[in-house]
């Protein structure tokens, strides 16, 4: 049995990998990995993706209350590794499997989880609250790591740029940050779990003087307010 590490990720997961519940074949390699915050605190629940950078095939997996995660993956390819941040899948490394048999890998996978956090590609009617049918991604990912990470509460916030009557935009968004909340409980996340507080204008990120300022003002947005 051939047993390999991606030293180019980070260093042999040494006694914290060691409980060996799959068994590679010739055309399946072993993954095996753990994922810590920068500071080395282990990340459970956090949810990793391996898309096969030729067939885009995903293999997804979610790590476990000790920050690991073990599956078997096919062998002879390119694999993107990537790590669910809210509504996004982000790039972390490229991993190419060689077509080794009975073969084994061992990961780390080192992250630092963001506490606030811009959704990207959730929209909304212009001027309105609707959410728009091509939101529905985005969320659905909300969701999942809303569902995975059981204990987590976090707040929806709206926010406007500076165009119009104030009270107009803090009406406009908190009736945006309504309707997320109101996807997100219609999907199965408990309300209890989910705020909903509109800004206004009051908390840009951008100059307010430039259209593409404007745009960027003009988000949703999510804060972590319990683990």
């Amino acid at each position: 049995m051939k047993k390999l590490l991606f030293t180019f990720i980070f260093s042999t997961v040494l006694g914290l990998i060691n409980s060996q519940t799959l068994t590679p074949t010739d055309n399946l390699a072993v993954l095996r990995g753990v994922v810590t915050s920068f500071k080395g605190k282990v990340l459970s629940n956090e949810v990793i993706l391996l898309v096969n950078e030729k067939t885009k095939a995903v293999f997804k997996i979610t790590t476990d209350s000790k920050g690991k995660f073990e599956l078997l993956i096919p062998v002879d390819a390119t694999y993107s590794l990537k790590y669910r941040n809210f509504t996004t899948d982000v790039d972390y490394t490229k991993m190419i499997l060689p077509a080794d048999k009975q073969a084994e890998y061992d990961v780390r996978i080192k992250i630092e989880p963001a506490r606030e956090f811009v959704l990207d590609n959730v929209y909304f009617d212009s001027g309105k609250a609707t959410l728009k049918p091509s939101s529905n991604n985005a969320l659905n990912n909300l969701v999942e790591v809303l569902k995975a990470k059981s204990t987590m509460c976090v707040e929806i916030q709206g926010h406007t740029d500076d165009t119009g009557k104030e009270d107009d935009n803090l009406k406009l968004s908190q009736n945006r940050a309504e309707a997320v909340k109101k996807y997100l409980v219609s999907k199965g996340i408990a309300e209890n779990r989910i705020s909903a507080k509109g800004y206004g204008s009051d908390l840009p990120i951008a100059d307010n003087g430039t259209e593409a300022g404007k745009s960027k003002n003009r988000r949703t947005s999510l804060k972590v307010t319990k683990e």
